[in-house]
């Protein structure tokens, strides 16, 4: 079973707004993806309980792991989504009225 390990980039970790785009992120992706820290139990990441329940802090090493057809392009995506500042990205666009527009968000 492939896995990637990652540093959490967020501010505030895998809480609130980040976890939300994460846990959606996830839900997306054709292969069932776990996530864990250290040797803990792994929980589903389209699980928003699940993944609050862990406790990723800012820096905090989380490993992802996936089986079946899309693994690697789950992980991939996923790995690329921990690895930036959702805070600062989401903080972005709350402070650009025109961002939601633009993305056709509204």
């Amino acid at each position: 079973m492939p896995e990637r390990t990652v540093a959490v980039a967020s501010r505030s970790g895998l809480h609130a707004r980040p976890a939300k785009i994460f846990v959606e992120a996830a839900a997306r992706q054709t292969a069932p993806v776990r996530i864990r820290v250290g040797d803990g139990k792994a929980v589903p990441a389209n699980s928003m309980l699940g993944v609050l329940t862990l406790g990723a802090g800012h820096g905090t090493e989380v490993t992802l792991e996936a089986e079946g057809p899309g693994a690697e392009e789950a992980l991939a995506a996923l790995v690329d989504l921990l690895s930036r500042d959702l805070d600062a990205e989401g903080a972005e666009g709350a402070a650009d009225p025109g961002a939601a527009e633009a993305s056709g968000a509204v």
